[in-house]
């Protein structure tokens, strides 16, 4: 029985480690030109090419100063990127921030959009048709997509969506987040809102804002039609909130809270993938520092019953992180791109691939 049994456990073993998260480091704080490196953004583009954009911050960590957006890219799953390039700056050394990238590909045109903004006030947009190669001049949509009682306004940071069915099937959604002007504290003048446009990037609207106290969000289509938006809350209970829209986010329900998605009061990923087979909903994969007290121990959860439990979960990185976006892969894997450190979160921009089995082995999170 012993040699029955020995080789059986030795697959198992090595089934195990097989699935193991493979990690590239994309971006290192104080190398190639820049001091920090910030807010992470994957797409994969129409061509299977993956795109990671972040701020590069030139002189310090901070959210404002000489910030310009950036990217890299790799063609072989992550494996290995590409060298940084540039995808917009302004003012040369003056202390103009660009930043907050939102990105999202139109399958039908098969154009990458790519929302950002100038000192967290003006909203600009632009575009590439070759694969991420080159970028049209950045137009201002701020008219367009910010009500004037705002001051202070952020797309994602992430990814935006595309709706796959429904009577507003093609639309194209970017989630925001805005401040009140005159409102100091977020819990009373932050809200989320999403913009969206049903003519392929060419014109943008704004939709209705959701209730105040919310932040940076991401949303996913559900298979019964309606959105989920999961938002950073300032509501000061420990954990995500949560709203729907059953309008293609023109407008949103009241918010929940999202008991099992605990928070330090930080930016999260969620996306949806498609089913494994045809009864079954779209599964959700999230990520963000599973903690209530400080930004570490960034952990994906997974859910198949459109996020209503979170039943699944691992730690990716058990250390000081914060940021995060993922990306399904055309290897049928989820990837990964987040802030990550030994002594603080921002040290470095990491990608970590893995398959939706490895988020079913038990590691729970501690608060």
């Amino acid at each position: 029985m012993k040699f029955i049994l020995l080789p059986v456990l030795a697959l198992l073993t090595g089934a195990a480690q097989a699935v193991d998260p493979v990690t590239t480091t994309v971006f290192t704080s104080g190398k190639e030109g820049y001091h920090t490196y910030r807010i992470p953004s994957v797409l994969l583009t129409p061509k299977g090419t993956l795109l990671a954009f972040c701020e590069g911050r030139k002189t310090g960590r901070g959210d404002h100063g000489d910030l310009d957006l950036i990217l890299k890219r790799s063609s072989d799953n992550g494996e290995t990127w590409g060298p940084l390039e540039l995808v917009h700056e302004e003012g040369g050394s003056k202390k103009v921030t660009i930043g907050n990238p939102c990105p999202v590909v139109d399958q039908t045109t098969r154009t990458i959009w790519l929302p950002f903004n100038r000192d967290n006030d003006d909203v600009l947009i632009t575009h590439s048709t070759d694969d991420g190669r080159t970028w049209s001049k950045p137009r201002i949509i701020t008219d367009d997509v910010k009500d004037p009682a705002w001051g202070w306004y952020a797309a994602g940071p992430g990814v935006g969506i595309q709706l796959r069915h429904g009577p507003h099937k093609g639309r194209l959604i970017i989630p925001c987040d805005h401040r009140i002007k005159g409102k100091t504290s977020l819990q009373m003048g932050g809200g989320s809102h999403t913009i969206y446009s049903d003519d392929h990037g060419k014109t943008w609207q704004l939709g209705k804002p959701t209730q105040r106290g919310m932040n940076e969000c991401q949303v996913v289509e559900l298979a019964d039609g309606r959105l989920l938006l999961n938002m950073r809350s300032y509501l000061k209970h420990g954990c995500r909130s949560v709203a729907f829209s059953k309008d293609g986010g023109v407008s949103w329900s009241p918010i929940q809270d999202a008991d099992a998605l605990i928070e330090p009061v930080c930016q999260a990923s969620l996306i949806s993938f498609a089913p494994s087979d045809a009864t079954e909903p779209f599964p959700l994969v999230f990520s963000n520092p599973a903690s209530t007290n400080k930004r570490h121990q960034l952990t994906v959860r997974l859910s198949t019953d459109a996020g209503k439990t979170w039943p699944a979960s691992r730690v990716l990185h058990a250390g000081p992180a914060a940021y995060s976006c993922l990306v399904t892969l055309p290897s049928a894997e989820i990837g990964c791109l987040y802030e990550a450190g030994e002594k603080h979160a921002y040290e470095t921009i990491r990608f970590s691939r893995f398959p939706r089995a490895w988020i079913g082995r038990p590691s729970p999170a501690k608060k």
